[in-house]
């Protein structure tokens, strides 16, 4: 007889209410990659793929999941990643998702592209604050996004360098979320998901106006919808952006500088070479490039090239508490959530992104006693069984 799901107990819990909970197109928005979706799946098989390497009769019994990261003391090595279109997920979903990592002790990175504008995000809670900046063929536009993220308090500028041009989503064509289609399909189906979903209807569609984008609202003219702001991002996203370009960002951030979307070992070492603070290997959730490796396959080779030089992040397909415990394995500082914290918000509100941080920090911390380690800087390869694997 299967177990009922009486209470959400892991990231694929939260999935499936995030999935009941949401309007389809807002769901596969959430939930889909580019293309075929390869590179989504490998992103979190090449995690499982990794086998721990289990240590007994050790004394674990004093065991601490902190880190400090960028001058902040974290409760484990985790930070929420950026994900536009979050305050669509749940109510002021970017507001909320702020109050709540910052109450557990992680940092939230807020997307350019939130419908919670930075300052609103800023007041709604405490701890560390990161911005992620899309770098702007206006950089008028841009020199003020960076000033206001200083003035809100934000602590790190996380420059997002994967998305030159938008990716394809095959999920997001499909659903007309990407345009396509014409203008009665589209009401229809609005009309249809919404009836089909009316607690997120009353409590997001109604309840968490105004369904703008916050922080590019004041650069915008004549926009009225999410997605008329998201097609002016994306027209508005600056394709000619080189390594050049970070010396004008640092003329206007003097804060750590995190570069995310690194995936090759030559590009980690350019990054170092330009003074970035941090790097995030990423390939976007497997949102841009379909076909390219998984992070944690990339992470150690990346890591070789660059340890010690730069702070070390990672994102895409980190999926538990152990997967957390893998990637710092392999070298990274930190680990970031994008998806699962969303589905989380999502399917649950605050408390069930409480709980799911508590349950990966729990699941982390488990997985540390049973592989022998107290301490997260004693974390390394040893607990892990075998090399690395290459990405397939």
């Amino acid at each position: 007889m299967p177990t009922l799901n009486l209470a959400p107990a892991s990231v694929a819990d939260y999935r499936r209410l995030a999935e009941a909970r949401l309007p389809r197109f807002l769901f596969d928005y959430l939930d889909g990659g580019a293309y075929a979706e390869v590179t989504l799946a490998r992103n979190v098989r090449d995690f499982e793929r990794l086998e721990l390497h289990q240590r007994i009769l050790r004394d674990v019994s004093a065991r601490s999941t902190a880190v400090t990261l960028f001058g902040s003391e974290l409760t484990l090595p985790l930070a929420l990643s950026p994900v536009g279109l979050s305050g669509m997920m749940a109510r002021r979903g970017e507001a909320a998702a702020r109050k709540v990592a910052g109450a557990f002790g992680v940092p939230y990175c807020l997307s350019t592209l939130s419908v919670c504008s930075v300052e609103e995000t800023a007041a709604a809670g405490s701890g560390p604050l990161w911005f992620q900046l899309y770098m702007l063929r206006d950089r008028g536009a841009c020199a003020d996004l960076i000033g206001r993220a200083k003035a809100a308090g934000v602590s790190v500028l996380v420059l997002t360098v994967d998305l030159p041009v938008v990716g394809t989503r095959y999920r997001d064509v499909r659903n007309t979320m990407s345009g396509g289609g014409n203008a009665w399909a589209r009401l229809r189906r609005g009309l249809i998901s919404y009836a089909l979903h009316p607690g997120w209807a009353l409590d997001v569609g109604l309840g968490g106006k105004p369904h703008v984008l916050g922080n590019i609202a004041p650069y915008v003219k004549g926009a009225a919808t999410p997605a008329d702001f998201s097609a002016w991002a994306n027209a508005s996203i600056d394709p000619s952006i080189s390594w050049a370009d970070l010396a004008w960002i640092r003329a206007q951030w003097s804060g750590p500088l995190v570069i995310k979307g690194i995936l090759s070992p030559e590009d980690g070492v350019e990054a170092v070479k330009a003074g970035a603070d941090g790097i995030v290997v990423s390939n976007h959730g497997g949102r841009q490039l379909d076909g390219v490796a998984s992070t944690i396959s990339m992470l150690p080779r990346i890591a070789e090239k660059v340890s010690g030089q730069t702070r070390l992040l990672v994102d895409g397909g980190v999926r538990s508490g152990q997967d957390i415990l893998k990637a710092v394995a392999l070298g990274a500082d930190a680990a970031m959530i994008g998806r699962p914290w969303v589905y989380a918000l999502a399917g649950a509100g605050e408390a069930g992104l409480l709980n799911q941080l508590k349950a990966l920090q729990g699941e982390f911390s488990v997985s540390m006693a049973l592989t022998g380690t107290l301490c997260v800087k004693d974390v390394n390869a040893s607990v892990l069984f075998g090399p690395p694997l290459a990405s397939n």
